[in-house]
């Protein structure tokens, strides 16, 4: 079985696949054309993809070769589920191993924004300390606030429980479904989500993005936000309108913002947002470890071997396809 790696992955994975006895090829450039792109997908079997690449009805028709596809991500907002499982193509990814270390990001963008760190640290860069005033763009501390989690999986448990553990906070969250382990370990209070924008210190986006949540997180919403409230979205850039949250973040509507991913994404190097004292903003690094990376890697191999051997991915986005 030949497998299509459009982006070098950590070589654990790549062993994996080679001592299954799978085919790997991977282009020495990792930014193909689309000519390249399409050279490679057409004489493939499968393909283990590495970005954000969408895989819907016109990629399905054209390159009817595909037969299985292994995400290097957990999401799967890019992928036509409907057609895939029209298709019987089953799609992998990769859960649970970039938990921490996506939680963990967010909580370093609410303790960044929280003391304006990014802000202060090109005043170092700049070699502008200045004097002392002991007015001047102050922070606020975190302890005993309240933590909204929007969308209580894995992640957002993780970054539940470090808030609570780190500062005593109270957590509040809105989900499809209850969460009975967080609402047991972390006294977690399930609320609607008008009381979760409403009552929120800290709001932070933890759910897997549907189309028809795009632009869920805009003025309407900043608006009834809490004036010292800091905005953290780790999940997906499409869940907030960027303009109405630099219009919300200069009026002073919310107090600051925390993103590890962006509206377009990337951000546009003249986005007015990159200018603002009360902003941090990751170039989508949430999965950006040593460990989260090699265990991304062991995740898709594995999805990819039980798939040459005609078993189910243990890992799968679309387990209705079975």
């Amino acid at each position: 079985m030949k497998v299509f790696i459009n982006k070098r992955i950590p070589e654990v994975g790549i062993t994996m696949l080679k001592d299954a006895g799978l085919e790997v090829i991977i282009p020495e450039n990792n930014n193909l054309s689309q000519e390249e792109w399409h050279s490679y997908c057409k004489n493939a079997d499968a393909i283990l993809n590495v970005g954000q690449n969408k895989f819907d009805k016109e990629f399905f028709g054209k390159y009817s070769n595909i037969k299985a596809i292994a995400l290097y991500s957990v999401g799967f907002d890019h992928v036509d589920i409907k057609e895939a499982n029209k298709r019987n193509i089953p799609i992998g990814n990769t859960p649970d191993v970039l938990s921490r270390a996506t939680s963990d990001v967010a909580f370093l963008l609410m303790q960044s924004v929280a003391r304006r760190a990014s802000f202060y640290f090109q005043k170092v860069k700049d070699n502008n300390w200045g004097n002392f005033d002991p007015m001047y763009e102050l922070g606020q501390e975190l302890y005993g606030k309240t933590l909204g989690i929007f969308g209580l999986g894995r992640i957002g448990f993780e970054m539940a429980e470090k808030c609570k553990k780190a500062f005593g906070m109270n957590i509040i969250y809105h989900n499809r479904n209850h969460n009975e382990e967080a609402e047991k370990e972390l006294n977690a209070k399930y609320v609607s989500f008008d009381e979760l924008i409403e009552q929120s210190d800290v709001l932070s986006i933890h759910a897997n993005f549907k189309p028809e949540q795009s632009n869920l997180f805009d003025a309407s919403v900043f608006k009834k936000m809490k004036k010292t409230a800091i905005f953290v979205n780790t999940a997906r850039g499409g869940f907030h309108n960027q303009k109405d949250l630099f219009e919300a973040l200069v009026s002073g509507e919310i107090w600051g913002a925390g993103l590890d991913v962006t509206n377009p994404e990337p951000i546009e190097d003249n986005d007015p947002i990159l200018q603002l004292t009360n902003v941090c903003i990751l170039p989508h690094i949430g999965s950006a470890t040593v460990e989260a990376r090699n265990g991304m890697a062991r995740l898709a191999a594995e999805n990819l071997i039980a798939f040459s051997k005609g078993e189910k991915m243990p890992h799968i986005a679309n387990p209705e396809v079975y």
